[in-house]
């Protein structure tokens, strides 16, 4: 099956070229459907990790599991429960997501770039990461209900763990439920911590990998390769997940929280959520999940940026 998919982009990325050589294929459509493919790879690839993330930053917010755990513990805790597919709870709702925020974020950084700068070596790094902040507040405004989904999937396996049942039987049937309990906005819930987040993230990511792999270039470190791609990319994991951690862990508990029977909710704001987390498990629990975080975005970050750079080159595409 993955062979066929290979073949099948190789395909693709082939008669892109043919059609870039001939002036008829439109580059932005290529590059959302580069970014796509890339994105489905990458994330395919690295969500046990951010499965055993999602989980240890909910981690505490019930008393019977207050007590300390570890990204080992939470993964082998899934796999006894679960079975090696319960690594992969979620993913549908999360390869949906990354089809509009990936190519969102990535072809909107791109464009605002050269919108905002003709040449991109002389582009601050400042003005990188607002370029990138502003891309990744966009794509995450339009995917945020398939951010919500994949968040409270990966969660109901936590519910499992717990001995209760879980809430949705697939990503479908927890979109009908979420907009039939909380209403069409509920398909929202958490979309302000959610913007912080993509916010710092793309940030961080987008302006450190452009800026970074520039460096290396002209530093003569490494030529534009897969050498260049991994360095940056490693800076760039790095520098999102510390800007990140904190508006994460405060996304994905507003995200995972549902109505109770009477109304309510057991964090009214972002702010709240913020407030009773370190008032109740200190302040480093802003920074729960920080090595799986970083572990994620690290392989993500490789695996998406020589996907999409490789995929660029078999199009006829420059470089990012």
């Amino acid at each position: 099956m993955n062979r066929l998919v290979v073949s099948w982009v190789f395909l693709e990325c082939t008669q892109m070229k043919s059609g870039h050589e001939h002036g008829g294929v439109d580059t932005a459509q290529t590059k959302v459907l580069l970014t796509s493919f890339s994105a489905m790879v990458a994330e395919t690839t690295t969500f046990p990790i951010d499965l055993i993330k999602t989980r240890l930053q909910l981690h505490g917010e019930s008393l019977s599991s207050s007590r300390p755990t570890s990204a080992y513990r939470v993964g082998l805790g899934i796999v006894r429960e679960q079975g090696v597919v319960g690594l992969y709870s979620g993913l549908s709702p999360a390869i949906i997501r990354h089809l509009f925020y990936t190519p969102i974020r990535i072809v909107g950084y791109e464009h605002l770039r050269s919108v905002v700068s003709a040449d991109n070596g002389s582009f601050s790094i400042v003005g990188k990461a607002v370029v990138g902040g502003t891309s990744g507040v966009m794509a995450q405004i339009i995917a945020s209900p398939a951010d919500l989904v994949k968040v409270r999937m990966q969660a109901d396996g936590h519910r499992v763990n717990q001995g209760l049942q879980p809430r949705y039987s697939g990503p479908f049937d927890a979109l009908n439920k979420i907009v039939r309990a909380e209403g069409f906005r509920g398909l929202w819930k958490g979309v302000f911590p959610n913007i912080q987040r993509a916010f710092l993230v793309n940030m961080g990511e987008l302006a450190c990998y452009d800026h970074a792999k520039q460096f290396v270039i002209r530093s003569r470190i490494a030529d534009d390769n897969v050498y260049a791609h991994t360095l940056a990319s490693i800076m760039s994991g790095l520098a999102a997940t510390s800007l990140s951690c904190p508006a994460d862990v405060v996304k994905t508990r507003m995200m995972n929280q549902a109505a109770k029977k009477e109304g309510k909710y057991l964090y009214n704001s972002s702010y709240d959520c913020l407030v009773k987390t370190v008032k109740v498990e200190g302040i480093r629990a802003l920074w729960k999940g920080f090595f799986p975080t970083w572990a994620r975005l690290g392989p993500w970050q490789f695996v998406f940026w020589v996907t999409y750079e490789k995929f660029r080159k078999f199009a006829g595409l420059s470089s990012f």
